[in-house]
Parts: structure tokens; sequence; C-alpha cells
């Protein structure tokens, strides 16, 4: 074999490595949204508990209304129900569980929409290979940008606690106050259209700008690249996961629904004005409802 075929078979299958590893945390990020994420009852059955109706006739099983709960496994499913409408009691257990719920769901959600700028990383590194220098795992940089959510994640869920304290948010997750959903969603349409949003889409939408001007040596050099597209990926996105208060956090709808906007907007050629045009219509919606609160 010419040695030309055995370098292009290496990269082939450095390459199907990455994009391997990538698929496989992926998948399992979603697996263990999708089974509930350690909350006693899958995604599934959280969403339609959510929905509106479901949650009122719920709470009357097994509470001071005298109605029993029906016997078998139906039975069994709507005291799991109940127990879920209850409010979440905080210890520090249930904030660590609550953080890898949140940490886990920005994996899935947002690792999808920062393959390219890995898959690029990856290719120079196999470049850097060639002609010699020190070979850097692509994980090094991937870990660098989950750290910059695992950060995000744990003030998402210092959010979730201080916003259950005063009453703010529902057991299941989701704003009680049409006036503050209002204005989460005000404010996320409005921020849509900053300059700091479009700056930092610019990075997420252009992974070779960023190599170009962000590139470091080395493993610790890797790592903090990793750490800065984490970062302008976070300010890019940030309020947007915000608006899963709005929805429900463990809303399926929700969770799908913003992580196919994030992709769309990172990766398709008019996800400039995309982004830009659902932000004219948060702030719709969000003047919709503060206007409904005060008319």
């Amino acid at each position: 074999m010419q040695p030309s075929s055995v370098l292009e078979s290496v990269l082939e299958r450095d390459r199907t490595l990455v994009i391997s590893g990538l698929v496989i945390v992926i998948v399992l990020s979603w697996i263990y949204i999708l089974m509930g994420a350690g909350m006693g009852m899958t995604a599934f059955e959280m969403t339609t508990t959510a929905l509106p109706g479901a949650s009122s006739s719920m709470h009357m099983v097994g509470q001071d209304s005298g109605v029993s709960a029906p016997k078998g496994v139906g039975g069994a499913m709507q005291m799991a129900h109940a127990a879920m409408l209850q409010p979440a009691v905080w210890t520090p257990s249930y904030a660590v569980l609550m953080f890898f719920m949140w940490w886990v769901m920005m994996v899935a959600m947002m690792l999808p929409s920062a393959a390219p700028m890995i898959l690029l990383f990856a290719r120079i590194q196999r470049g850097q290979k060639d002609k010699g220098a020190p070979f850097i795992p692509t994980s090094i940089f991937t870990m660098g940008y989950l750290v910059t959510w695992s950060v995000f994640s744990m003030l998402a869920a210092g959010a979730q606690w201080g916003l259950e304290r005063v009453g703010l948010l529902s057991a299941m997750m989701t704003l009680t106050s049409g006036l503050f959903a209002g204005m989460v969603l005000l404010v996320a349409g409005i921020y849509q259209l900053t300059p700091l949003k479009h700056a930092c889409l610019r990075y997420c939408r252009s992974p070779l700008q960023f190599v170009m001007q962000h590139w470091r040596n080395g493993s610790f050099g890797a790592f903090r690249m990793g750490i800065d597209h984490g970062a302008f990926c976070l300010a890019c996105c940030w309020f947007l996961m915000a608006l899963l208060f709005v929805g429900g956090v463990m809303n399926l709808y929700w969770i799908v629904g913003l992580a196919i906007f994030v992709l769309l907007e990172k990766t398709i050629p008019a996800g400039h004005w995309f982004g830009s045009i659902t932000g004219i219509g948060l702030m719709v919606w969000g003047g919709w409802m503060l206007a409904e609160i005060f008319m």
C-alpha cells in the first residue's frame, strides 16, 4: 500500500472516530433526558402532566378532596403524577440531580450545533500531526466546551431553586407568573437583536474565523479554546435556554424545538436573519402576554 493511501486511511479513521464519539454522546444525552433525567417519570409523562388541564386533575388524586387513587397500574401512575406535582425538597442530592439534568440537557441541545467546530479542530490536529507536531486529542477541546456549559447548568439550577422558593416556578418547573413569563419572552426577543448576540453568533457560524483569531497551542491551549468557544456559544444562546422556564424545563416540545432552532440558527445560510426574525416574534409574543395582563 502506498504511503499516501495509508495516510488517507488514518485520516478517515480519525474522522470516523470523532463523529462516532459525538453521535454516541449526543444520543446517550437524549436518552437520559427522554427517560426523565432521574425525576421518576419519563419526559413524555412530564410533558403530558404539564399540559393545561392535566395538572389540575392529577392534583386532586390522594389530596384533601377525598378522591382516592384507583388501584392497579393506572393508580400507581396517577400517584406518581400526583407526587411530581408536589414542591421539591432541595436536599444536596436533589441539587446535584438538577445540575446534571441541566448539564446533560445542554449537551443534548448544544453539542450538535458545535459539531462543525469540533470537526474542524480535529482536522487541524490531524494536519499538525502530519507535520510532526504533538497531537492534541479532540476530546480535550470538547471537554473545555462542555465545562463552560456546566457553569451555565450550575447557574440554571440555582435560578430554578430561587424561583421555586419565591413561588414563581411550579413543581413541573414552569413559570407560574404570566407577568414574569411575558418579560422573559420580551427580553429574550430583544437580546436576539443586540450586537452582542450577533457578534457571538458570527463565531458560532464561522468556526474558521474562531480558529484564526483564537488558536492556542498545546493541550491546555486546546482546553482553553474549548472554553472560549463555549463562552461565545453561551453568550449567543443563554437567553434562549432561559425560555425553558417559560415552556417547562422538562417539556419535550420546548427542548426539541429550542435544540432545532439553535442548530438552524448556527448552520443554515440564512441563520443570521432567522435568529432576528425569531427575536421579533418573541418580542411580539411577550408584549402580547404583558398587554393581556395590564389591559
